[in-house]
Parts: structure tokens; sequence; C-alpha cells
């Protein structure tokens, strides 16, 4: 499967949810049982990754319990270079564009593409931008978050993205934000950068998803409530559709 004309085939008509499950939080049953949930929910991908305790061992056995009981596609959200599962369907890519520590702008990425090129799994380019508050991604990350008034920043980064070629834009709030990226920032680049738009953090009520998605992300991640919730279908069935509708 080619999963950027996945998604590019996918947000020509419509939005799209991916459903992001952390590795370290729960056993990889469990989590291959959130992600058939997910699926029959009306998910289009379910992305696997963490801030913290996210090791090979436990990326590789949940990619492949989940691998084993879904059809759609399976993203890594990558911590480090050590940690990339040749089970999955693609990987993003991604440099966290504001942080302070070259590392996290291009020393992993370094380390972990010649990982990527020998298990052949897709990457997908990714600009990782982390807003106000930022939580605990942003602290590991060592970013400047970009405040979230600040509209033209974030445009800013944006822009240097698609002008460095990358395939999609990342507007991160944080897992467990008290509130998500604001729409207005949402509005402001989506129309000046116009490539896909994804974002996530804080995203828990269906009045916030549909917001996002009407401001102009082409698609839209939740995790934390995922989790607190326990993949139930009801939660996630009204998500999904009003990201949708």
């Amino acid at each position: 499967m080619n999963v950027m004309k996945y998604i590019t085939d996918r947000i020509k008509n419509g939005k799209m949810h991916m459903g992001l499950i952390d590795p370290d939080e729960q056993h990889s049953k469990d989590a291959a049982a959130i992600a058939v949930v997910l699926e029959e929910a009306g998910s289009d991908a379910v992305m696997v990754g963490g801030s913290t305790g996210v090791v090979k061992e436990n990326v590789d056995n949940t990619v492949k319990a989940i691998k084993e009981v879904i059809d759609i596609p399976v993203i890594l959200f990558p911590t480090h270079a050590g940690a990339i599962s040749q089970y999955a369907d693609a990987i993003y890519f991604m440099s966290m564009l504001n942080s302070t520590d070259i590392n996290k702008i291009i020393g992993e990425q370094r380390r972990g593409a010649p990982i990527i090129k020998k298990m052949g799994i897709e990457p997908l380019g990714m600009a990782y931008l982390i807003v106000e508050p930022g939580m605990t991604v942003g602290q590991v990350g060592k970013a400047e978050p970009i405040p979230r008034n600040d509209n033209q920043l974030a445009v800013e980064y944006a822009l240097a993205a698609k002008y460095f070629g990358m395939n999609l834009v990342y507007l991160e709030a944080g897992s467990g934000a008290d509130e998500p990226v604001p729409t207005d920032m949402v509005k402001a680049v989506k129309k000046e950068v116009g490539i896909p738009l994804v974002v996530g953090g804080g995203i828990r009520t269906q009045e916030q998803a549909s917001s996002i998605a009407s401001a102009g992300a082409d698609v839209i991640v939740t995790g934390t409530v995922i989790e607190e919730e326990k993949g139930k279908m009801k939660t996630i069935e009204g998500l999904i559709s009003a990201i949708k509708e």
C-alpha cells in the first residue's frame, strides 16, 4: 500500500480520522482490541507511538498485534531511531522544527534513515510543530511552543516545511492538553500552506473535533480520549461522525 497516496486520495473526498495508540500504555492485545474498534467506527488509520517508554519491543509487539486484526494502515509515530518497527505500513519521518534540540530536528532522523531504507518502510515527510501548552511531548522534545495567539509564527514554520518539500504539517497541542490547537491557527496555516494538515492534542469532544475539521484540518488525531474511554465504540463513533459530517 502507498500510504501517502491513500491519505491524499482520502482527503480529496473529505476529512480523515486517525487514532493514536501508545505502546507503553497497554498490552499489545488490548491495543489490538482498540484498533478493531477504531476501524469499525470508521477511523482511517492507526498511529502507534508515544512520548516516553517507547522501545522497539513494545512497538513491534503492538504493531504486529494490530496488523493481525485490521486492514487500515498502521503508521509509526516515532520517538527515536531505536524504536522503528518493520511491521508498520509507513512512518512519519518527522522533524520537530521548533525544538531547541538539534537531535529532534535532524539527529534522530539521520540515525533512522538507513534503518527505514533497510526495512523498506514508506517514509512520510512531516513537519511536527508544537503549539502551547505542548505537554510532555513539548518537554521531551525541548520545544519552544508556538504561542496560541501567534498564527503568523505557525504559518512561517509551516511554509518553511512546505518549501523543504515535506508532505505533511502536524500542529500538536500535546497529549492531554486542556484545549486543542486554536481554530484560528488551523485556518491560517491551511489557507497559506495548502499541503495536508494534521491536528492533534486536546481533542476530546465532538464539538472540538468538528470545529478543528471545519477550520481546515485534513486529518484529526485523537489519542487520550481513546485511552480514557478504553476504546468505547460510542465515543469513537461520535468523534469520527463529527469530523466527517
